[in-house]
């Protein structure tokens, strides 16, 4: 009796485990890489270089290699021996994705015979000429039409050749040396990435934060990568956009993983960008988050700012000159926490793009978080704003007082802004308004002294007392 077979369609992994891959006369698997090095951009996008040792016969030698990301850019592939680098050639590269699954299988089963037992027990055997929606049979009895979800398995006499269940990189190389050969592989890959997360815990006084860092690294290239050396670069490269084969893979739980003990991290400057490289091995694992700290800093001075903007239009060029525009606005400040970094404060680091969480104490001791945001990549001696939320207990309203026409060409308005302030401690708001209807411009009256921000923007910083309320305008005439 011969052997068959047996498909699940709900279990592809019993054709997996089968073993699909024939290994053609000739062809050597490469064993395991040796301590690869990973460096992670910014950009979805990792530089992977690993060495392997491998059996080449003097000739003609086909390398297979089954263990490599699925996310792989094979057009950057580069394959070198370090043995014999100049009598060893690459004459072929291959980079096969077309992955197994069940209808590849029933495919190349068309016009053969096939067993398929139903959910009720049925038996039958015929030939199958269609597996793609209604499963067709022709059997001794006739055409049978069977629904797929009728189907409990399907039984097949051997699996059809052709068909892989990991991506496979395959090349034809040329030796002249016989033996072992020590070969260094470089490529890229997509799917592994990496960003900054920051927690700032805000002292009680508000005037400090001490804040810590964490590298976190996201490896989905449906890759892994052993004790590697990590390598991580801030900044932007610029990439050429071109397509790439797509391959799938089941998607296993996401899994995040901290360090145990944050191990060093070196930050070094590296062409236009900064470079942090992990001063031990890291083992990387396909659908992984890993974190690792790399920056700490404590008591770095800080200040809590109020931003008021009620006005809902800027200024976009030529001349706006309806004067209902924005009349009356009423809102809430933004609160914003700012500090620098530089050498003469406790962080004297760059800080690489990512998500700021900010906490503080409540009378507990237990932190409560106050706010979440995002920095770009920030070099030392800048500062860094972060925008915490909205002041629940400060009010803003905006009021256009007036609006004169000067002429075909000029007009003046007034506004009168009115800040209430409901806590019980003194603060000061900045008023940012735009002068957004004309490039031409000039502040003809005002009730405060004012700075002008850029070419369209003017702000007032306004004390407001404990259970306040203090008022500010001011008339703007524009020509054109």
């Amino acid at each position: 009796m011969r052997r068959r077979i047996v498909i699940s369609i709900l279990l592809i992994v019993a054709v997996a485990a089968a073993g699909l891959t024939v290994a053609r006369s000739g062809t050597r698997a490469t064993a395991a890489p040796k301590g690869p090095e990973v460096t992670v951009y910014n950009s979805n996008i990792a530089l992977v270089k690993e060495t392997r040792s491998i059996q080449l016969e003097s000739g003609l030698n086909h390398v297979r290699i089954q263990d490599v990301p699925a996310k792989i850019d094979p057009t950057s592939l580069h394959f070198t021996s370090l043995t014999d680098p100049e009598h060893t050639v690459v004459l072929e590269q291959n980079f096969e994705y077309d992955l197994v699954n069940t209808l590849k299988v029933l495919n190349k089963y068309i016009d053969r015979e096939v067993r398929i037992t139903t959910r009720d027990g049925s038996v039958y055997v015929g030939t199958l000429l269609n597996a793609q929606g209604d499963v067709m049979l022709r059997s001794n009895e006739g055409i049978v039409i069977l629904k797929q979800d009728q189907i409990q398995k399907f039984e097949l006499a051997k699996l059809p050749e052709g068909l892989i269940t990991r991506p496979t990189l395959d090349w034809l190389v040329r030796a002249a040396q016989e033996g072992e050969h020590d070969v260094e592989l470089a490529y890229l890959t997509e799917g592994l990435q990496w960003h900054a997360n920051y927690v700032i815990l805000l002292s009680q006084e508000e005037t400090a934060v001490d804040l810590t860092g964490w590298v976190t690294v996201d490896n989905r290239s449906g890759g892994t990568f052993e004790d590697a050396k990590l390598k991580l670069v801030a900044g932007e490269i610029a990439r050429a956009g071109y397509p790439r084969p797509v391959v799938t893979r089941e998607v296993a739980k996401e899994e995040v993983v901290p360090m145990p003990a944050a191990p060093p991290v070196e930050e070094r400057k590296f062409f236009e960008y900064h470079l942090y490289e992990v001063q031990r091995p890291v083992t990387l694992l396909n659908n992984q988050t890993k974190q690792i700290e790399f920056i700490t800093a404590s008591a770095v001075p800080a200040t809590k700012r109020y931003i008021l903007k009620l006005a809902s239009i800027a200024y976009t060029g030529g001349v706006f000159a309806d004067p209902e525009v924005a009349s009356k606005t009423r809102g809430n400040p933004d609160v914003y926490i700012e500090f620098k970094t530089g050498k003469d404060t406790p962080l004297d680091k760059p800080l690489p793009a990512g998500v700021v969480r900010m906490y503080k104490e409540d009378v507990d001791g237990s932190p409560l978080l106050v706010g979440e945001t995002q920095i770009g990549h920030t070099p030392v001696g800048e500062e860094v704003k972060l925008r915490v939320g909205k002041a629940f207990d400060i009010v803003g309203e905006r009021t256009q007082t007036d609006y004169t026409k000067l002429g075909p060409r000029a007009l003046e308005e007034s506004y009168k802004i009115v800040i209430r302030n409901h806590k019980e401690e003194d603060v000061t708001v900045r008023v940012v308004e735009p002068m957004f209807r004309a490039s031409e411009w000039e502040i003809v009256k005002a009730s405060a002294d004012y700075t002008q921000a850029d070419a369209h923007t003017i702000y007032f910083d306004v004390p407001v007392k404990a259970n306040g309320e203090a008022t500010v305008t001011y008339t703007v005439r524009y020509r054109w």
